[in-house]
Order: structure tokens, then C-alpha cells, then sequence
């Protein structure tokens, strides 16, 4: 039987907590508790799962597994949110080139069911408040675009003219075809990431960075939105 690792991050008092599972690149579990955060990562497991098996990959969706906790970090600042000031061992392990295309792909499929909603919700919808409280679809993507930047230049030096894509994203009237195009600069930027970027570690302040830290957090940072957004279309 399968046994998922699990790294944790929580605030003062344990309030605020993201569960990471790193063995599923992408996979999170948030509560407003530590408990509350590790009751609800099965679920969080089978729903990502699901997401894999729905695009081809071969795994099991309903397969039994168990899950341990292995690391928790609860000193530093932005507690519970993703992104720990320490971050996490495995975060700077050197990145193989199995991860790498198996990153690459689970983003291309996160980044499609985006665009998808992106692409179906009309203009109107896409930036109404929604009743039950969040923000409108299109203040959503456009966080989503604004922080997979600051991730990608993070350990990497970031493709000419992505900032004017952004921008578009944030500013221009075509929504889907501005973040298509947005996140097509960024996957060639991924895609020419070279030998010695693959085990690079780059100071940010009190953060080190690495190439596998930012693809964890594109990839954590996606699927939670569109998790928060497959919830609001039931």
C-alpha cells in the first residue's frame, strides 16, 4: 500500500495549516486548523488523483494508501499559506529529469482546465462577485498569472517580454488568450531550463530558491484555485 509523506506548515497555535504532499507534486490540503488540514487530505489526495487519472496518467484513484506526517514547520513568517520561509528538504534536492517532465505535464493540464473555465465563463460572469463571498473568476486567474511569475523568476531568470504578458493579463480586454499566450512564454522559459539550473539554489532575502521549490509551488498554487473554482461550479 501506498504511503504518502506528509509535510506541514501552520501558524501560531497550529491554526492555519497547508498540508504538502510532495510525492504528488501539486497536491494540497488548507484548514483553518492543523486538524482540520490533515482530516481533509484524503480527500485532497483521491480529488488530485482523480485530476491525474482524468488526464491519462496511470494512477489509482480508489486505490487504499496511508499517509504520515514527516516534516512540520511552524517558525517563520506566512505560516499555512504554501510557502514557508525555510521551505522544505525536498524542495533542494537537485531536479531529475523524470520530475521535470512529469512537472511540465501536470502544469500543461493544471494550465488547460483553467483556460477551459476561462474560456467558457462569459465576460459578465467572469468578474461578478460571487454571492457566497471571493473574488470574481477573472481576479482569480489573474493572481494565479501574477504569482506563477514571481515564482518562475525566483530561481530563474525570467523570458523577454513575459512582463508585458502579464500585464495583459491584468489589463487587457482578451483574458483567455492573454493568459495563453502568458503561460506559453512561461513553459519555454520552463522547457530551456539548463543542467546547471536544475541544482542551482538562489538567495532571495531569508528564501533559498530552487527550480523543483518553484515548480512546487506553480503547481501547489493552480490546483488550488482550480480546486476553489471546480467547488463554486459544483
Amino acid at each position: 500500500m501506498t504511503e504518502y509523506p506528509l509535510y506541514v506548515e501552520s501558524g501560531p497555535k497550529r491554526r492555519k495549516t497547508m498540508v504538502h504532499v510532495l510525492d504528488l507534486l501539486g497536491c494540497i490540503a488548507n484548514g483553518p486548523t492543523t486538524k482540520a488540514a490533515l482530516d481533509a487530505t484524503p480527500d485532497a489526495i483521491r480529488n488530485y488523483l482523480r485530476f491525474l487519472h482524468r488526464h491519462g496518467d496511470a494512477v489509482k484513484p480508489d486505490a487504499s494508501f496511508a499517509t504520515k506526517v514527516v516534516q512540520h514547520v511552524m517558525e517563520g513568517t506566512w505560516l499555512g499559506r504554501g510557502d514557508p520561509d525555510p521551505g522544505f528538504a525536498a524542495d533542494f534536492q537537485p531536479l531529475t529529469a523524470k520530475d521535470y517532465a512529469t512537472y511540465l505535464k501536470r502544469m500543461s493540464w493544471l494550465e488547460a482546465d483553467l483556460l477551459q473555465i476561462a474560456r467558457d465563463t462569459p465576460p459578465k460572469q467572469l468578474i461578478t462577485q460571487p454571492e457566497s463571498g471571493g473574488r470574481p473568476i477573472r481576479r482569480i486567474l489573474e493572481h494565479l498569472a501574477g504569482a506563477h511569475y514571481a515564482y518562475l523568476k525566483s530561481p530563474l531568470s525570467k523570458p523577454k517580454g513575459l512582463s508585458q504578458a502579464l500585464r495583459l493579463v491584468e489589463e487587457g480586454p482578451g483574458l483567455p488568450a492573454a493568459l495563453a499566450d502568458f503561460w506559453r512564454m512561461a513553459t519555454e522559459r520552463l522547457e530551456a531550463i539548463t543542467e546547471a539550473e536544475h541544482s542551482a539554489m538562489v538567495q532571495h532575502g531569508v528564501k533559498t530558491w530552487s527550480a523543483r521549490r518553484a515548480f512546487r509551488r506553480m503547481l501547489e498554487h493552480d490546483w488550488e484555485h482550480l480546486a476553489e473554482l471546480s467547488r463554486r461550479f459544483g
